[in-house]
């Protein structure tokens, strides 16, 4: 009996030093993210008032990209692999270097100020995961001690830009592997997400949320409504997901100088934003995702979003995908929830939380976002969308270096194949 009450206290005192440990570990680097997260929120949005200020800024484009490619070979990171080097830091201890929270830092602000199309939160992941390694290397933690803070670094930048801690967090140890929670990262990683929304709304930065419109009742017809609105973004997200992956494969095999490549990728976007006489897919577009929200947006918006964001992005230019995600949801939903008898500004919301939940592959995360974003109300909508949209993407992902550890179809362990 003494032995299992001597044993039983070891243990108790093992998990509360570890509790303290990365209580302390999580605040400092919620702290580092909250602050950096702050400033990048500030930078992006100075470049984007300075493009709607001055539209003359979209035909610096090429010299954007030219000054990025340079930085990026300058810094000795011309094969930069984006956000994947981050998921390949937790999956193989890849570690990413600080200078990459600098270079993807400036190299956002540029895209977004001279109009191409991304979004931020691909930034903020790195940006996030650069720190976080950065900070274990100081502390000298284990391997395993790295992994945990660039899942923190991680949570803290995307609550930090977005306002959504929870999500932030979920998103972090979800986004990982598909078909598991990294569930030993959530204190850390929630404490940080904590940490970095606090210091971000102190500075002034506005969390990200919408009203929900149009909300109907909960009965057979409408989920088979929101089911079928899934459905089809499910099949976007697919869309979506080749086409960022094809434009980088074809860039690279037609183009190879990567000058050349980024060159190209700008005048082509410049030619597509003259052809279509609107700015609406430069830069990240939340405008237009509010617009959407509130009933209102063209009929191949979305599709016209997701050539802009694979000719920007494809071509060496930088930010993320997510943003653009939410603009292709909220653009498709409006359009499509109509006729399927939904109101079109609650479709959009579906449509947004539908198409993100089917490029990431994170239904827990999604419908988390849900809830921050637009309130509690029509949570069960939500998570069916969510449900459906993450079995019908199918094998997709916006992220290549991202792991399939479970199938979608049954509870089955399929070794990690990358998606």
């Amino acid at each position: 009996m003494n032995h299992l009450y001597l044993s039983g206290a070891k243990s108790a005192k093992e998990y509360l030093l570890s509790f303290c440990k990365w209580s302390a570990i999580a605040l400092v680097s919620g702290g580092l993210c909250g602050l950096a997260g702050v400033a990048f929120h500030y930078a992006v949005d100075w470049a984007t008032e300075l493009r709607l200020g001055y539209p003359w800024l979209l035909f610096c484009l090429p010299a954007a990209g030219l000054l990025i490619v340079w930085l990026y070979q300058k810094a000795g990171m011309g094969a930069d692999k984006g956000t994947n080097m981050i998921l390949d830091s937790v999956h193989q201890g890849e570690k990413p270097p600080l200078r990459l929270a600098v270079l993807i830092f400036v190299s956002t602000a540029l895209t977004h100020l001279c109009g191409g199309s991304s979004g931020r939160e691909g930034a903020a992941l790195q940006i996030g995961g650069s720190l976080g390694n950065a900070l274990a290397s100081r502390l000298r933690l284990s391997e395993k001690g790295h992994t945990m803070l660039i899942m923190c670094g991680m949570s803290g930048l995307f609550s930090a830009l977005f306002g959504t801690p929870l999500t932030a967090t979920i998103f972090s140890i979800e986004v990982i592997s598909v078909g598991i929670l990294h569930y030993s990262a959530l204190l850390p990683c929630l404490l940080s997400a904590l940490v970095a929304y606090e210091i971000s709304v102190a500075l002034g930065v506005i969390p990200t949320a919408f009203p929900l419109l149009g909300l109907p009742e909960h009965n057979l017809l409408n989920m088979a409504r929101v089911a079928g609105l899934a459905l089809i973004c499910a099949l976007v997200s697919i869309l979506f997901c080749v086409c960022m992956h094809q434009a980088g494969h074809w860039y690279k095999r037609l183009l190879k100088n990567p000058y050349l490549r980024v060159a190209v990728g700008a005048v082509l976007v410049i030619g597509l934003t003259l052809l279509c006489g609107t700015r609406d897919y430069n830069g990240a577009g939340m405008d237009v995702v509010a617009r959407a929200l509130a009933g209102q947006s063209r009929p191949e918006a979305f599709l016209l979003k997701i050539l802009f964001t694979a000719l920007t992005l494809g071509a060496g230019f930088k930010g993320g995908e997510i943003v653009p995600s939410f603009f292709i949801g909220a653009t498709l939903g409006c359009a499509v929830g109509p006729l399927l008898g939904l109101d079109p500004a609650f479709a959009a919301a579906i449509g947004l939380v539908a198409v993100f939940c089917g490029v990431v592959n994170c239904p827990m995360a999604s419908l988390v976002l849900s809830m921050e974003l637009f309130g509690g109300s029509g949570m069960l909508l939500f998570a069916l969308a969510c449900a459906v949209s993450y079995l019908m993407s199918g094998p997709f992902s916006l992220y290549s270096s991202q792991k399939l550890v479970y199938s979608k179809l049954e509870p089955t362990f399929v070794n990690s194949k990358t998606l």
